[in-house]
């Protein structure tokens, strides 16, 4: 069996890094630029900023050391190539997601926003081949939901909304737990690119929002607060906006 190789002079994330692999119980090695790269490792793990000085064919990348360990691990355990993979979506302002593929869960985790969807996904586009890529997305949360189909409507084949109503997933359940069960639900599948159509109850939620915000010195305006509430921008960005 392979194992993983970590290449980085960035101490916090080599210190964060180790700790993840240790608690996992995955084996690893540590190595320097110019160490010779034993054949026991299959995939080197280091930061964006210094992969251009890997010599390795097999490497991968992250600012969050998490991910970064999952995606070896997928490329370790799995293979880079499935027939089919699934990506789970639970929508939401944090959306958590999950893959599986050819059966396997080969990762899950909480996103820090809609359009995030579709970075993650890219991300793993880059390390992991499939011959088929689909999205199920739970249907709660439409505006949310809408912007995750939006932002990744051109990178996946085939994409369903699933009616959580269906599945057995107990109430309150986890983000990422809820993404699982999405991913091995059949939906309905999306024939055509959402409209993003924030209701006025949320408009005014990001208004209020702006207030806390801004410690009450401004709320944001109707029109500014319909831009963030389709991803156009921040809610930060629409209060420097107002001042």
């Amino acid at each position: 069996m392979k194992v993983i190789g970590v290449m980085t002079e960035d101490f916090n994330f080599f210190y964060d890094l180790v700790q993840i692999l240790k608690r996992s119980g995955e084996s690893f090695v540590s190595l320097g630029f110019n160490d010779a790269i034993p054949i026991s490792v299959g995939v080197i793990i280091t930061t964006k900023r210094e992969k251009g000085l890997v010599n390795f064919p097999k490497v991968v990348t992250s600012k969050d050391p998490k991910h970064a360990v999952n995606l070896a691990l997928s490329i370790l355990k799995g293979g880079e190539r499935f027939d089919l993979a699934i990506v789970g979506v639970d929508p939401g302002p944090r959306p958590g997601m999950a893959v599986i593929a050819d059966g396997k869960l080969i990762l899950k985790k909480l996103v820090q926003s809609p359009e995030k969807v579709s970075e993650e996904i890219s991300d793993m586009i880059s390390y992991i081949g499939f011959s088929q890529l689909m999205v199920r997305i739970g249907h709660g949360d439409p505006t949310n939901r809408n912007r995750i189909i939006c932002a990744i409507w051109d990178i996946v084949d085939k994409i369903e909304i699933v009616d959580e109503t269906s599945t057995t997933a107990p109430v309150g359940l986890p983000d990422v737990e809820a993404a699982m069960i999405i991913a091995q639900t059949s939906g309905s599948q999306v024939m055509e690119q959402p409209v993003i159509c924030p209701s006025d109850g949320e408009i005014r939620e990001i208004q209020r929002l702006s207030r806390i915000e801004s410690g009450g010195r401004i709320t944001i305006s109707s029109e500014l607060a319909r831009a963030v509430a389709k991803g156009v921008i921040t809610l930060r960005e629409a209060i420097d906006s107002q001042i």
